[in-house]
């Protein structure tokens, strides 16, 4: 199974767009300077309307253009310092005139620094993307925007975390990180500084990928102070194909928000690469707890077209909460599918240029 083509072929995943692309600006004496990014325009519409009283229709968007950089510096044969800095620019529109603090960036995406041994495993600090999502929820996170229902890549992360993960033995790799979220300054009484835990197991060798992880899913990052657990893993058929499948769940917790918040999820889905096209499908089933909790089944699918190494054409449609059907298997067995009525199909549509 060549892992390369595999990732190359999921032309949503930013890592893998942003490793084959980035220039190598300076290399000289064991350090090493990498520039990356990309310019993204498309059209998006549809989604929630809220029973016609919310416009969703069509919008010319910027879809996450970035711009980053990536360092490196061999101390030893062994220890690599490294730094990652990376910034989202708007780049559908031009900067307001009239204000003078706009730059044209919107935000500091990632910005980490950190030490990798080979023999002894990685050690990283600062905002970087949530260790369950790399390590966990990856094999889904394969949407440029909607379509992920499993814990994303901001989970109860992205700035003022520490993370440590082993090195790869015989295919397994742990993983553990902590985000600090304080109140240092706030006015008194103002609680207590929180720390929030995740952590993960991943186990990748040959075609299998299968990772389990946990989040401390504190309020402080949005979640209901309730852990959140994920069984999630994929098998590569072949070079082409790959499926994937799995579980997510937390506990409801009825003094925190409007009494749902607990869900069990399952998704399975699947992604096809041929020549320069891929396609990725999946469906989800959620089981939302509490009194005001819905059960509901959402899908998305991706078609993704390679002009060239540098620039891929895209079109996304997914839908949070499926509209009602009923399916007709024979002999009078018949099944519905029930869903709210107050949203279309979300689509997205646009082209990347890669650098």
């Amino acid at each position: 199974m060549k892992k390369t083509l595999l990732a190359t072929a999921i032309v949503g995943a930013l890592g893998a767009s942003a490793a084959a692309q980035a220039a190598t600006v300076y290399d000289q004496d064991g350090t090493k300077l990498d520039i990356y990014g990309r310019i993204a325009m498309g059209i998006e519409g549809g989604g929630p309307d809220d029973n016609g009283a919310i416009d969703n229709g069509a919008e010319f968007i910027d879809v996450y253009s970035r711009l980053g950089l990536r360092m490196s510096q061999e101390v030893t044969s062994d220890l690599t310092a490294f730094g990652r800095l990376e910034w989202r620019f708007r780049g559908d529109d031009r900067t307001d005139l009239s204000n003078p603090s706009d730059s044209g960036f919107n935000e500091i995406r990632q910005s980490y620094i950190g030490l990798q041994s080979k023999q002894l495993g990685t050690l990283q600090a600062g905002n970087f993307d949530a260790f369950y999502n790399q390590f966990v929820s990856l094999p889904f996170d394969v949407y440029i925007n909607q379509g992920l229902e499993f814990a994303n890549h901001t989970k109860q992360s992205r700035g003022d975390s520490i993370g440590y993960y082993t090195p790869d033995l015989n295919g397994f790799t742990a993983a553990l990180q902590a985000k600090h979220y304080s109140v240092r300054g706030d006015a008194e009484p103002a609680g207590d500084s929180t720390v929030a835990a995740q952590g993960a197991v991943r186990y990748a060798q040959g075609p299998v990928t299968v990772g389990l992880g946990f989040v401390d899913d504190v309020v402080e990052g949005g979640g209901n102070d309730e852990m959140l657990y994920g069984l999630i893993g994929s098998y590569a058929i072949n070079d082409q194909f790959s499926v994937r499948l799995g579980y997510e769940t937390r506990d409801n917790n009825e003094a925190v928000g409007n009494g749902s918040n607990g869900y069990d999820k399952v998704g399975l889905g699947g992604t096809f690469s041929t020549g320069p096209w891929a396609f990725s499908a999946d469906i989800y089933d959620i089981d939302e707890d509490g009194a005001l909790g819905v059960d509901r089944t959402s899908w998305a699918l991706g078609s993704y077209y390679k002009v060239s190494s540098n620039f891929d054409v895209f079109v996304e449609l997914y839908q949070a909460d499926q509209q009602s059907v009923s399916v007709d298997f024979g002999g009078g067995e018949i099944i519905d599918v029930q869903r709210s009525d107050d949203d279309d199909i979300y689509y997205l549509t646009g082209a990347r240029y890669h650098f």
